[in-house]
Order: structure tokens, then sequence, then C-alpha cells
């Protein structure tokens, strides 16, 4: 391929849209660990936030199309299916002393 103005311009293009899709899939996977240390942690109400935070930055990167939205999906699943496990494990553990 000659180096045409046309093909440079689509390399800077591509090189700005790369870093910028870095960044928010970054920030995302960084929302869903601190969700996850939040969880196990055992402070729940501040978990429900961050997991809610985690989803929306998980569902707004689907929408754009940096993840694929069965990734997102996924993942959502996951951290959705750890808060619900920590949300009842409590609850199991105070019946029998109860």
């Amino acid at each position: 391929m000659p180096n045409t103005s046309a093909a440079k311009r689509e390399l800077r293009v591509a090189e700005t849209r790369r870093m910028h899709n870095k960044s928010v899939k970054s920030m995302t996977k960084t929302k869903i660990t601190k969700a996850e240390k939040l969880i196990f942690s055992g402070d729940l109400e501040a978990a429900k936030t961050a997991v809610s935070t985690a989803v929306s930055a998980l569902d707004k990167a689907a929408e754009k199309g940096m993840l694929h939205r069965n990734n997102a999906a996924r993942r959502k699943a996951r951290l959705l299916k750890k808060l619900n496990k920590a949300a009842a494990q409590p609850k199991a553990e105070e019946a029998p002393k109860a």
C-alpha cells in the first residue's frame, strides 16, 4: 500500500481510537476489581453501588463496541453472582444462631 495521505490519516485515526478504547476498557476493569474487593471485604452497601457502577460501565463499553455484548453480559453475570452469594451468606450464618 503506497503512503498516501488517506492511508496516513487512517493510521492516525486508528491509533487515536485504539488509545481511547484502551482507556475505557481499563477503567471498566478497574471498576470491576473495586466492586469485587468490596464484595469480598463484606461491605455490602458500598459493594452494591460499586457493582451498579461497574455494570453501567460494562453496558456503555458494549454499546460503543469496545466489548462484545456477550462478553459484557458474561462479566455482569459473574459479578452479580458474587454479590448475591455474599449477600446470602450472612443470612445463612445468622439463622443457626437465632
